[in-house]
């Protein structure tokens, strides 16, 4: 095993090229997965936004739904906006398929359109005060399941959160320059390979 951690980043949709460029600035070997057998090897996988029907649409005519599945219930996963809407248990508005690995529940589309996208500073519970979130199209986070820590909020409503190897953002960090919800990611990864 390496030091540097191999950090896969689903190159379906969305700016996965972005999270790429961050998990590098932070000293990850990073791989862009287009297929089910790229997975192999890695230590953890970031699941970036986009639109989760089509994410879904993707994975399944590609034979890929099955390999994140069992990926996503056993290795680090970072799921963004249509990532965190993936990896929830309930998801709503309108209902969808999901692997139902973090137990909450989420809400597509929840805080408007496209222009109805925002960019906020908000206080989290990660070091160094707050953050700049991006939310594009945002997923809300509508209920909270036993064991998630919530590590930051938008108004009232969870915006980051986490449990074991697990974590989940409403917006993307990646559009931002701030890389610490990306180093958090990292930190995770480093302990599930201890």
């Amino acid at each position: 095993m390496t030091d540097r951690p191999i950090i896969g980043v689903l190159a379906l949709q969305g700016a996965y090229d972005i999270h790429a460029e961050r998990l590098t600035e932070l000293g990850a070997s990073v791989r862009l997965v287009r297929r089910p057998e790229q997975l192999a090897g890695l230590d953890g996988l970031i699941i970036p936004g986009g639109e989760s029907t089509t994410f879904l649409k993707h994975l399944e005519r590609a034979g890929f739904y099955d390999a994140l599945d069992e990926f996503v219930h056993t290795k680090p996963t970072f799921g963004t906006c249509a990532g965190c809407i993936l990896l929830a248990k309930d998801v709503a508005n309108p209902t969808q398929r999901s692997f139902g690995v973090l137990d909450i529940a989420v809400e597509r589309n929840a805080y408007g359109r496209q222009n109805d996208s925002a960019i906020l500073s908000t206080e989290t519970t990660l070091p160094g005060g707050p953050m700049e979130m991006v939310f594009i199209r945002a997923p809300r986070i509508s209920r909270i399941g036993e064991g998630i820590e919530i590590l930051a909020r938008r108004g009232d409503d969870p915006a980051l959160v986490r449990k074991g190897p697990l974590l989940a953002a409403t917006f993307h960090p990646e559009l931002s320059t701030d890389t610490r919800v990306h180093q958090l990611f990292l930190d995770m990864v480093h302990q599930a390979r201890s």
